[in-house]
């Protein structure tokens, strides 16, 4: 699970398939020095994946270290009501002062690649600190801000934008950039357009538009109780 859907389970099969195909040659060649490649070749990728799997091994431990016997649960619930809270009540304001917002949820697929482009924050959620940051004209205001649980881990980042034709011109970088990295990853991310102040949000690469508070809500509960798909009473482009 702490692996599911990473680009490094695509290279941890890559290295089984090699694997498996060394082997076999060397089962069936009787060349003593091409043996000994094989052993020595074995060796060296065993000693090589906890290099490779650094950033998901040390994911898996956090989660590990994080979870509690009987409590884990209930504490895991409290901290998804504080994140939706808060995540409402900025995107809601900033809907009214029409400020120009993206902010992406993590799940599953580690967002690294991402946050690495952006500036490190390392804050603990609240609405006051995402609408400072989205205010106009301040530094950090044009990038996306990236959640990791309750910490906003960055703001400033880069997206990948879709390249897929919307149906509807009015869309922009934002809406192009939030569709472009839920295209690439499990993530869940919330907009709020600039020009008209509505809110929408994308994953799978499926946007929906026009969302109110209670659409919004709704939406994120389903996203922390890993809901497939968020938008079942939602029209999408």
């Amino acid at each position: 699970r702490f692996f599911a859907r990473t680009q490094a389970v695509l290279l941890l099969r890559g290295l089984l398939i090699v694997f498996l195909v060394v082997a076999l040659a060397g089962s069936v060649s009787e060349l003593t020095a091409f043996n000994w490649l094989v052993r020595t070749t074995s060796l060296a990728i065993l000693v090589a994946l906890p290099v490779i799997f650094q950033p998901e091994l040390r994911r898996a431990l956090e989660r590990v270290g994080r979870t509690r016997m009987f409590f884990g649960r209930q504490r895991r619930d409290t901290a998804h009501s504080k994140i939706i809270s808060e995540l409402i009540a900025a995107v809601t304001r900033m809907s009214k002062l029409h400020y120009g917002a993206i902010i992406v949820l993590e799940d599953s697929v580690i967002l690294d690649p991402y946050i690495e482009t952006g500036v490190p924050i390392h804050a603990i959620i609240n609405r006051e600190l995402l609408i400072t940051i989205f205010y106009p004209g301040t530094p950090l205001h044009d990038g996306a801000v990236i959640l990791r649980g309750e910490e906003i881990v960055a703001a400033a980042c880069v997206l990948p934008l879709t390249q897929r034709p919307l149906p509807d011109t009015s869309l922009g970088t934002r809406h192009r950039a939030a569709i472009g990295v839920t295209e690439d990853t499990d993530a869940l991310t919330v907009v709020v357009s600039e020009e008209t102040g509505a809110i929408s949000a994308a994953r799978n690469g499926r946007l929906a538009r026009r969302l109110d508070e209670k659409r919004l809500r709704f939406i994120l509960e389903r996203f922390y109780e890993a809901r497939r798909d968020l938008f079942e009473a939602e029209e999408t482009i």
